[in-house]
């Protein structure tokens, strides 16, 4: 997919990029602070040759009153001339009048803003002479003699050729070091990658070899701090997708084989009634009442598929007192009917947990109670909190349950009923209450050493 990026080229990009910049910047100071050196260092040559000059200068008598006189020969200016470079110099005495050198010489400027760093009267800029770039330098030197004194003004103009040759000279030497830096940092890093992100590729590997129908979990032995977390929510992702699957597997065997009861059945009648071994009314009925019993069955078990399918979707708070009151009103006309003595109370319980949960749980031990209580017996429904727990009991007045009945009363298809029934009720039960991290039991209520019914106890824990 365009504009992704593996995870090793974004740990060289925030690694490398910042660094490149530091470089960057780190070679621009570099060259700056050397370019400044060698001006500096230029720049005292320069002034050097403006004072070799003003110290050849005296005064003598002229026309009009004192005046300076000096004969300064090129020659002396040669051991200032450095490889290519060339020396252009005037001298101006007190009045401004050229007393050597060149006449075209630009004169001295006074807008020039950089500072002064020498004791001496001298100024330094960037001019330009017979269309050369120059850098000149300008001496006020005081001369002094038997008919006099005043201030001479010696200017030295340099071409930049050397300057801009070392120039070029110190942003190369910068530059290929500073790149073979960089490179030495980016191979060290890129390395350090690699080292470091092999855990992951190997786990990648191990996962790209693995058969589809292997689902055990990684070893997390020998694994990076950082790495920890992500095998660990692999192997929870694993663990949940083995569980639904055998879930998947077992409803899918159960179905097939709780359904072939009835199917064949429903055929065994149907071929019963075509060779007219039951009167057709007697037969029509046996075959509704097998066709119920397995349309029973399909619900269940679609209920207990859709149970598992919940673990999937994000909890809600629910008045699990809401639901119970909403179940018993459906199932009010079989509570008349068994002319039971129907008792509820409750009282506002919030609770984590999806409402169809709640209610197909109330929905599952409520009409159990109502069929195994005589008629006219007592049914009781509470719902009480106890700390931080929320506490609904369901009391019948049935017989109640055998220890070994009880024991695997919650299994797929365990019926305590000997009436009949899928038997996949409580276990429907069983698997709301584990998703809600509760807990559920069956307890026999006895008075006087007699057992006088049976206790269906639900414990949730209240939302915070």
């Amino acid at each position: 997919m365009m504009g992704v990026r593996s995870l090793r080229a974004r740990l060289l990009l925030a690694i490398l990029l910042p660094v490149t910049a530091l470089v960057g910047f780190n070679t621009e100071s570099l060259y700056r602070k050397a370019l400044e050196n060698a001006n500096i260092a230029y720049d005292r040559s320069l002034l050097a040759s403006a004072k070799t000059i003003g110290e050849g200068l005296d005064v003598v008598a002229g026309s009009g009153g004192p005046r300076v006189r000096g004969v300064v020969a090129y020659s002396a200016l040669e051991p200032f001339e450095v490889g290519s470079g060339r020396l252009y110099y005037k001298v101006s005495g007190f009045d401004g009048e050229v007393i050597a050198g060149f006449d075209d010489l630009p004169l001295p400027r006074d807008d020039t803003p950089e500072p002064n760093v020498y004791a001496a009267l001298v100024r330094f800029y960037n001019d330009s002479y017979r269309g050369e770039a120059v850098r000149m330098a300008v001496l006020h030197q005081p001369v002094t003699g038997v008919l006099g004194q005043g201030m001479a003004v010696v200017q030295v103009a340099e071409t930049l050729e050397v300057r801009r040759t070392l120039t070029r000279s110190l942003l190369v030497d910068t530059a290929w070091r500073q790149a073979l830096l960089l490179a030495v940092i980016a191979a060290v890093v890129f390395v350090a990658v690699q080292v470091l992100t092999r855990p992951l590729r190997e786990m990648s590997v191990t996962l790209r070899r693995r058969n589809p129908n292997d689902l055990s979990v990684l070893d997390v032995r020998d694994v990076p701090m950082e790495l920890a977390p992500v095998q660990s929510a692999i192997n929870n992702l694993m663990a949940q997708l083995a569980r639904l699957i055998d879930h998947q597997k077992r409803f899918v065997r159960d179905a097939s084989h709780q359904l072939r009861t009835p199917l064949a059945a429903l055929k065994t009648q149907v071929q019963s009634a075509q060779r007219g071994d039951l009167a057709p009314a007697q037969a029509l009925q046996e075959i509704g009442q097998t066709i119920e019993g397995a349309i029973a069955l399909a619900n269940q078990m679609l209920k207990l598929a859709k149970v598992e399918q919940m673990r999937q979707q994000p909890a809600e708070v629910a008045d699990w007192a809401q639901a119970l009151q909403a179940v018993a009103l459906d199932l009010a006309p079989l509570i008349a009917q068994a002319r039971l003595d129907f008792e509820i109370a409750l009282q506002p319980m919030p609770v984590l947990a999806n409402e169809w949960m709640l209610r197909e749980l109330a929905r599952n031990l409520l009409h159990n109670a109502v069929r195994q209580s005589p008629r006219g017996a007592p049914l009781r429904v509470s719902l009480v909190s106890r700390g931080d727990q929320a506490v609904c009991t369901i009391a019948d007045g049935g017989p109640g349950l055998s220890a070994d009945v009880r024991s695997r009363l919650f299994q797929p298809f365990a019926s305590g009923d000997a009436q009949g029934g899928s038997g996949l009720g409580l276990t429907i039960c069983r698997e709301i209450v584990d998703l809600l991290g509760g807990r559920i039991e069956l307890v026999n209520r006895e008075e006087q050493g007699r057992v006088v019914g049976l206790d269906a106890i639900v414990t949730l824990p209240l939302s915070r």
